[in-house]
């Protein structure tokens, strides 16, 4: 059955990735995938492409036309314009027709290949053994319990694996995810790292210029204190 419990991973594996990045990521994936292969819908889109350029080049010419001074070219570019306008719409309307279909189709095979399987599986199997645990190395409720619901005792139901395969890739996403956060958290430390060498240099370079300011403050001080008393002598005189 190792063919079968491979089948349970990957289903869970699968379950795991939709749940974490979202259904509507995954159809908006799949749908540029799709619209690259070629075919009649990615030259519809090209198509679309083409009209919405024509379409905006014609807006830009009437409104750089005065309707007063140039009426003629102005009525023109009118018709030209609104007639642009219901092309794009139209095939707007088809584009978003398929668009439809195509996230209804992807939608039903995503249940399929995830929930579906997810609870066929146990379901259509729930007799068969995914492999036998070693005689008499665990007690009998152990046994059972990983037996359940009706595998045979003293093996592993396909249950029991799919409850060990959740867990398991529950605890290496949570893994994954706190070392990803680690390696952030180092990386934006690195960086503001010398933002804060840069400022113990400025406040050292501060504390060195601080005593020489205070230096030249008393010089000139005593120079003016000195040079009062000298005008106050010379005055005595």
């Amino acid at each position: 059955m190792a063919s079968l419990m491979l089948v349970v991973f990957l289903v869970e594996v699968a379950v795991l990735v939709v749940n974490s990045l979202g259904a509507d990521a995954i159809s908006d994936f799949l749908w540029r995938v799709y619209n690259l292969i070629p075919s009649e819908r990615s030259g519809a889109i090209a198509e679309q492409r083409k009209l919405q350029k024509e379409y905006l080049a014609l807006r830009r010419d009437l409104h750089a036309t005065s309707s007063q001074d140039e009426f003629a070219k102005w009525a023109r570019l009118r018709r030209q314009h609104d007639k642009k306008l219901e092309e794009l719409e139209a095939k707007k309307k088809t584009l978003d027709s398929g668009r439809r279909s195509f996230d209804t189709a992807v939608t039903a095979l995503r249940f399929i290949l995830t929930r579906g399987l997810q609870f066929l599986l146990p379901f259509w199997y729930a007799r068969e053994p995914m492999f036998w645990l070693p005689h008499g190395w665990f007690p009998g409720y152990a046994e059972w319990l990983v037996a359940f619901p009706r595998a045979p005792r003293g093996s592993v139901s396909i249950a029991s694996w799919q409850v060990a395969c959740t867990v398991v890739l529950s605890l290496l996403k949570d893994t994954i995810v706190a070392l990803v956060a680690l390696v952030q958290e180092a990386l934006k430390t690195k960086t503001k790292a010398p933002t804060g060498t840069e400022e113990k240099t400025k406040t050292k370079k501060k504390n060195k210029e601080a005593p020489v300011a205070a230096d030249k403050a008393t010089d000139a001080k005593s120079e003016k204190e000195t040079g009062t008393a000298t005008a106050s002598g010379r005055d005595e005189l």
